[in-house]
C-alpha cells in the first residue's frame, strides 16, 4: 500500500487505481492539514463485485471515526479487516487500537481526528 497526502493527486491516481482516505495529518502545530490517502494496487479479481459497498463502508468508517462513532467503527472494520488484499488490515488494527480507550473514557470535546505529526 502507498500513501499519498493532498486530494489533487489522489485524484489524479483515481483513474488507474483504488484510492481511499484515510486520515487528517497536519505536519507542525501551525502546518496544513492534509488528508492522507491510500492507493490500492493489488485486488483479487474476485473481490472486484464488492469494491463499490466496500469503497462505501470505509468511506463511511472514516466519517463516523471523525464523528465520534465508535461502535460504528469497530463493526465497520469486522467487514473490512481482510479486503482489500489486506493492505488496509494495519490501518484498520491502528484505528481500532485509538478506539479502544475511548470506548470506556470518550475523549473530551476539544478531541480532533486530525493526527499531529
Amino acid at each position: 500500500m502507498h500513501i499519498i497526502f493532498g486530494k489533487d493527486e489522489a485524484l489524479q491516481l483515481e483513474k488507474k487505481y483504488t484510492v481511499l482516505e484515510l486520515d487528517l495529518i497536519q505536519f507542525g502545530q501551525d502546518g496544513p492539514v492534509a488528508p492522507a490517502y491510500c492507493v490500492i494496487e493489488n485486488m483479487s479479481i474476485l473481490d472486484l463485485p464488492r469494491v463499490a459497498s466496500m469503497r462505501a463502508l470505509h468511506e463511511n468508517l472514516i466519517l463516523n471515526y471523525r464523528g465520534r462513532d465508535w461502535k460504528y467503527c469497530l463493526d465497520a472494520m469486522e467487514h473490512l479487516q481482510g479486503f482489500w488484499g489486506g493492505e488496509l488490515d494495519s490501518f484498520y488494527q491502528n484505528l481500532r487500537d485509538r478506539i479502544q480507550p475511548f470506548l470506556d473514557n470518550p475523549p473530551s470535546e476539544s478531541w480532533s481526528p486530525v493526527i499531529q505529526k
